[in-house]
């Protein structure tokens, strides 16, 4: 019971650290390039991983791996952090957060269909139920920009969010059918030493004006409750409990609670088709997971 109760504390706290970073995104993005605050972010997360290997003694489990695996992570860490977080951070730089943040939120929709083309699995048909839910949120958020900024939202911010999505979902995809099933902490501290390399390498080719503080302290945040502290607290949470489907379950809650941080402290109004479209979504994915049959499912 005490682990489980410990269970349930690291994944709020995962889900609370998650809940803050739409609005940590726009604070960020106020004092940084897009491309800025992922070099900054991308660091930090890099270091947290780091001192998380050491304190479990695990660095042997890095000089373990094979060559192929470095080039594996070499080519991953193209795609998470460079590519996905670069893709979402220029979405939030376009678009009101309440609209950006549910439209990533549609990348489990988008890995059942990557599913179907590249793993030839064929997509339940009550599936398809549940993915059109959710694209009907994504439809009424999208039709709700208007009320937020009076002239509708940005389609090049849309399409980045989207992509984003689309992104993640191939990253997912591709990490999961890792073989060698490296150890999560592991391979996430190799994905961002590749993408930390490419990105300062980026640096000194583009040029990145790191000059002021709250800039860096803001992409510290980004870094530490985006891509670090929060992975780390979910991934001990899952192992410390007897009871994951209520753990994974939680996730669900920090989309509805980002909109609280995103009203208080960036001041945008909630607009009624937000909260819709984003429940609609959210009704999806819970669709698509929970209520297909497992027999359905194969």
């Amino acid at each position: 019971m005490k682990e489980n109760n410990k269970a349930i504390a690291l994944a709020i706290a995962a889900v609370l650290s998650w809940s803050t970073v739409a609005t940590a995104f726009k604070v960020a993005l106020t004092y940084l390039t897009h491309f800025e605050m992922l070099l900054v972010a991308s660091i930090t997360s890099l270091l947290i991983f780091a001192v998380v290997l050491t304190v479990q003694r695990r660095w042997h489990e890095v000089r373990a791996l094979s060559t192929r695996m470095w080039g594996y992570f070499a080519l991953l860490g193209l795609l998470n952090p460079v590519a996905y977080y670069l893709v979402l951070f220029k979405s939030y730089d376009l678009l009101p957060a309440q609209i950006a943040q549910p439209v990533n939120y549609i990348w489990p929709v988008l890995l059942v269909v990557l599913l179907a083309v590249f793993t030839k699995q064929p997509i339940p048909a009550k599936k398809y139920i549940g993915m059109l839910i959710s694209l009907g949120g994504l439809i009424i958020i999208s039709a709700g920009g208007k009320q937020i900024s009076g002239a509708g939202i940005p389609p090049v911010g849309l399409a980045l969010g989207v992509m984003s999505a689309l992104l993640w979902a191939t990253y997912w995809m591709v990490n999961n059918r890792n073989k060698e099933k490296t150890d999560a902490t592991v391979a996430c501290f190799m994905s961002f030493l590749f993408g930390s390399v490419y990105l300062v390498l980026g640096a000194l080719v583009v040029g990145a004006d790191l000059n002021t503080l709250p800039g860096i302290l803001s992409g510290m945040y980004v870094g530490a409750f985006e891509m670090g502290i929060p992975f780390i607290c979910f991934g001990l949470a899952i192992r410390k409990t007897t009871n994951p489907a209520l753990i994974n379950q939680l996730c669900y809650l920090s989309p509805f609670l980002s909109l609280f941080f995103v009203s208080t402290i960036l001041g945008e109004p909630i607009v009624p088709t937000t909260y819709i479209g984003l429940a609609l979504i959210v009704a999806g994915i819970v669709f698509n997971e929970y209520c297909v049959k497992p027999k359905d499912k194969r």
